[in-house]
């Protein structure tokens, strides 16, 4: 896996995948950014997200659960002295669908946090407290 990052002027980045795909990072404009995209900080929490939320539905569509929506919800604890790293992180998924399972979607989001999603995992070997929790609701 490669990825590149190139400086565009000031506090702004832009930061291109090895797939090709690229996003503009930013800083605050207190840090000399004109907030023309997220944070780098913030880019992480998007990837933790991105990263379980795959599991969550490829997990739920193998278990031929009807989901219509997958939601995550994530919120993050920094350190309040420099390196702010995360301290603690909730991933709250909110999964919508016909008659589905509570077990099974129970499941999707454990097999994601304790075996799939490398992020997570990645963040909780380097200290990181994460939780996880989910609702149903169903479609009308």
């Amino acid at each position: 896996m490669k990825a590149t990052i190139d400086w565009t002027g000031n506090a702004s980045f832009r930061a291109t995948s090895g797939s090709g795909h690229a996003i503009q990072m930013d800083g605050p404009p207190d840090h000399g950014g004109k907030d023309l995209g997220p944070r780098p900080m913030e880019m992480m929490l998007m990837g933790l997200g991105g990263c379980s939320s795959f599991d969550v539905m490829s997990i739920l569509q193998k278990s031929r659960q009807d989901v219509t929506a997958c939601h995550a919800e994530l919120e993050a604890e920094r350190a309040d002295a420099v390196p702010a790293v995360f301290t603690r992180i909730h991933l709250h998924f909110v999964i919508t669908g016909s008659k589905l399972k509570e077990n099974l979607v129970k499941r999707a989001v454990s097999l994601s946090a304790e075996k799939y999603c490398s992020a997570s995992i990645m963040l909780e070997k380097a200290g990181v407290e994460i939780t996880h929790s989910h609702e149903i609701r169903e479609t009308p």
